[in-house]
C-alpha cells in the first residue's frame, strides 16, 4: 500500500455551500471541545446547515408540541406544490369561510392575519401571512387551495415528514394549535429547517421579512432576533401554545457559515430569543464550517503501466464538508492510500483506487474513496513491452 500525505491547508476552504449532506455529530474525541452555553429550555439543538452536523443538544429527540413552528411544515408543502407546478405563487385564492375567524372557537385568541370570506390574495401573500403574521386563518386558505381541504392537507404534511424521515413528528393540524397526536423534535426540527433553506430561495426569503400589512392591519414578524444586530438572523419561525411553552428556530449567517439554533419549551418569549441567541453565539464563536475537499479536487498524481500516457490524476468525486473546531485546525491532516500494487490500463475515471483519510492528530475522523479523476487507455505494443520490461528488471 502506498502512502501519501496531503498538506491539509491545501485542502481547506471555508464553505457554506447549498448542499445538504447527511446530519451527523461533531466527533466528540477533539483534545479541547468548547463547552456548550448553558441553555433555560426544554429541549434545544444547534446544527451546522452546510454539513448537518449537531454542535450541541439537550433532549433533541423528546415529542413536544410545536405549535406554530408547525407552519415550517405547512410552508414546506405549499412550496413543493408550487416546485411541481402544481400552483404558482401568482395564483389567486379566494378565501372560505373555515379559515373566517369570526364564530370559530378554535382561533380564539390565536395569531390571525385576519381574513375575512371572499378575500381574494394570492398564494404568495397568503404565504407572507403564514410565516410574518403566523396566521392560522392563512393556513387553512392555503390547505384548502392546496389540497382540497385541511385532512388532505395534513396527509401531504405526514408524507413530507417521512420522505425526510422526521421519525420523532406526526401532525394532526395545518396551523399547530394544540392537539392529541401532534408532536416534533428540535432535532426533526431543524432537519425541516434546512430542507426549507436548501429549497427556492425566493420562498426562504420570506422568513426573513419583518412586517406584514393586510386589510389595514400591520403585524410585526414575532422573530425578534430578525432586528438583533449583532447577529445576521434571516428567519425562521416561533411558536406558542400553553402545552407547548415558547419556542423559536432561527438560522444565522455569519461569513461563510450557516447555524440553525432550535428552541423548544423556553419560559418567555424574550427566553427563547435569548437562549437562542446563546447557541448561535457560542457556534459562531468556536466552529468553522470547511470544505475539506471538493468534487474533481486533484490531491495527486500517480503512475500507470502499459497506458497510453504514464500518470494520472488521482483525487475525489464527492464535495466533502466538516464543521470542525476553531482551535482543532492546526492538527488536521489529511493523507491518502493507493490500495492496489500498481495501477495498470485501462483505467476509467471514477474507478476506485484506494482511500483518503482525514485526521485529528493520530485519530480518523473521516474517510472517502480515492478515484482516478481521468481515464488511461491502453497503450501502444511498443510503450507496454517496455512498461514490461522496466517491471521485469
Amino acid at each position: 500500500m502506498k502512502l501519501r500525505f496531503l498538506t491539509i491547508a491545501t485542502l481547506l476552504a471555508t464553505s457554506v455551500g447549498t448542499a445538504c449532506a447527511a446530519t451527523a455529530q461533531v466527533p466528540d474525541f477533539f483534545s479541547g471541545p468548547p463547552a456548550p452555553p448553558a441553555i433555560q429550555a426544554a429541549s434545544w439543538v444547534l446544527m451546522d446547515y452546510t454539513t448537518g452536523q449537531v454542535l450541541t443538544a439537550h433532549n433533541e429527540h423528546q415529542q413536544r408540541d410545536p405549535a406554530s413552528l408547525t407552519k415550517l411544515m405547512t410552508g414546506y408543502v405549499v412550496d413543493r406544490a408550487i416546485d411541481s407546478k402544481r400552483i404558482t405563487a401568482d395564483d389567486m385564492v379566494t378565501v372560505g369561510k373555515d379559515a373566517w375567524a369570526k364564530g370559530n372557537p378554535v382561533f380564539d385568541g390565536s395569531s390571525l392575519m385576519f381574513l375575512k370570506p371572499g378575500d381574494r390574495l394570492s398564494v404568495h401573500q397568503l404565504s407572507l401571512g403564514l410565516i410574518v403574521d403566523s396566521g392560522n386563518d392563512a393556513c387553512v386558505a392555503l390547505a384548502d387551495y392546496v389540497a382540497g381541504g385541511q385532512p388532505q392537507f395534513v396527509s401531504l404534511m405526514n408524507q413530507y415528514v417521512q420522505k425526510l424521515h422526521l421519525t420523532d413528528t406526526h401532525f394532526e393540524t395545518v396551523h399547530g394549535l394544540d392537539a392529541p397526536g401532534q408532536h416534533s423534535s428540535a432535532y426533526d426540527l431543524a432537519v425541516l429547517s434546512r430542507a426549507i433553506i436548501h429549497g427556492e430561495p425566493s420562498f426562504y426569503q420570506m422568513y426573513s421579512v419583518k412586517t406584514l400589512s393586510w386589510n389595514g392591519i400591520t403585524q410585526n414578524n414575532r422573530n425578534g432576533l430578525l432586528w438583533d444586530k449583532s447577529l445576521n438572523v434571516d428567519g425562521l419561525k416561533t411558536g406558542h401554545t400553553s402545552g407547548a411553552g415558547f419556542n423559536l428556530i432561527a438560522s444565522s449567517v455569519n461569513g461563510n457559515q450557516r447555524l440553525i439554533a432550535v428552541v423548544m419549551g423556553a419560559d418567555s418569549a424574550k427566553g427563547r430569543e435569548d437562549q437562542a441567541r446563546k447557541l448561535l453565539t457560542w457556534g459562531q464563536q468556536n466552529f468553522q464550517t470547511v470544505e475539506v475537499m471538493h468534487k474533481g479536487q486533484k490531491v495527486g498524481d500517480e503512475r500507470v503501466w502499459y497506458g497510453d500516457k504514464s500518470s494520472v490524476q488521482v483525487g475525489t468525486d464527492q464535495d466533502h464538508w466538516m464543521v470542525l473546531p476553531k482551535d482543532e485546525l492546526q492538527n488536521i491532516k489529511a493523507k491518502y492510500s493507493v490500495t492496489q500494487p500498481i495501477l495498470e490500463a485501462p483505467l476509467q475515471a471514477g474507478s476506485a483506487i484506494g482511500q483518503i483519510t482525514l485526521y485529528d492528530k493520530d485519530k480518523v475522523l473521516d474517510q472517502w474513496p480515492l478515484v482516478a479523476l481521468d481515464s488511461v487507455e491502453k497503450g501502444g505494443m511498443f510503450s507496454r513491452l517496455s512498461d514490461w520490461v522496466h517491471l521485469k528488471l
